[in-house]
């Protein structure tokens, strides 16, 4: 009796060691699988990571591209869009002549720097021409008119220009100077070229401090390149054709690369050689830089 009473106990606590080991076992996969459940999805986590900063990466170096090449998002025209046309642009209803001889000699450069950081012309990205050129510019520069004349209108265009300069010249132009900080004239002044109109900034559409300077016959945006060198700072030529189909078009008769003894006769065969100059005047060979 004894004896049954003993191999029963045995059998039972080797019944619960059984169970308890087939709990252990089981607890111990549930375990494992948990360590492998976390760690794969760690590893996804740290994928998607991964994919998420190389597509910042591709976002950064897609922007800095294109601020590099300088496509950024013209203004709006002022003299087309959200104003008044009958106060920005009092020629909307003239007939502008299909050409035009502008007298450009007596002239100042806007600002004292001779780089162009954003050229004229259409930008596809964003449907729209800028019309003027950037010129660098530090805040609170002197902006100077770049011929006699007299200031037509000082306004503020939040979208685009900021704070804007219109001057109306002798010779029939208009010149704009917009992202400006600071007016030093007052509409219906007489300012002579070189006259201080303004202080260069940042304001409106800007992405950073620069002078936006255009330039205007009758209300039509020419392409400042076709009348000014602004890397030597001087005029192409003192008489400006204007001509209705080709107002868009810059000119340069700088050499690509640096003038030297060398490179004289190349140089000057080749000037020769370029007829398609003639029409708009005489190339100034040695003129005063102002």
């Amino acid at each position: 009796m004894t004896f049954n009473k003993t191999l029963k106990k045995i059998s039972l606590v080797g019944i619960a060691a059984v169970v308890a080991l087939t709990f252990n076992l089981q607890a111990q996969a549930q375990n494992s699988e948990s360590v492998s459940n976390y760690r794969k999805a760690h590893a996804e986590l740290l994928a998607k990571q991964s994919r998420v900063k190389d597509q910042i990466k591709v976002e950064e170096s897609q922007r800095y591209a294109k601020d590099l090449y300088g496509e950024v998002e013209p203004e709006p025209d002022i003299y087309n869009e959200g104003w008044d046309s009958g106060i920005v642009n009092p020629w909307k209803n003239a007939e502008v002549p299909a050409t035009k001889q502008i007298d450009v000699s007596k002239y100042v450069m806007p600002v004292k720097w001779n780089m162009v950081t954003s050229h004229y012309g259409y930008r596809p990205r964003f449907g729209r021409v800028h019309k003027g050129v950037d010129l660098k510019a530090n805040v609170g520069d002197t902006v100077r008119a770049a011929f006699d004349g007299k200031v037509r209108l000082t306004r503020f265009e939040r979208g685009g220009y900021g704070f804007y300069v219109i001057v109306r010249h002798e010779n029939g132009l208009e010149t704009v100077y917009g992202h400006l900080s600071r007016f030093l004239v007052q509409p219906d002044q007489y300012v002579k070229a070189g006259t201080p109109i303004a202080l260069s900034g940042n304001t409106g559409r800007s992405t950073g401090p620069h002078l936006h300077f255009e330039t205007r016959f009758m209300g039509v945006a020419i392409n400042p390149e076709a009348i000014f060198d602004f890397e030597n700072r001087v005029t192409h030529t003192d008489i400006f054709t204007f001509n209705k189909s080709k107002y868009t078009e810059s000119r340069s008769y700088t050499p690509r690369k640096s003038y030297t003894a060398s490179s004289k006769s190349t140089h000057q065969s080749s000037h020769k050689s370029s007829g398609n100059h003639k029409s708009a005047g005489t190339h100034k060979k040695s003129k005063r830089r102002r």
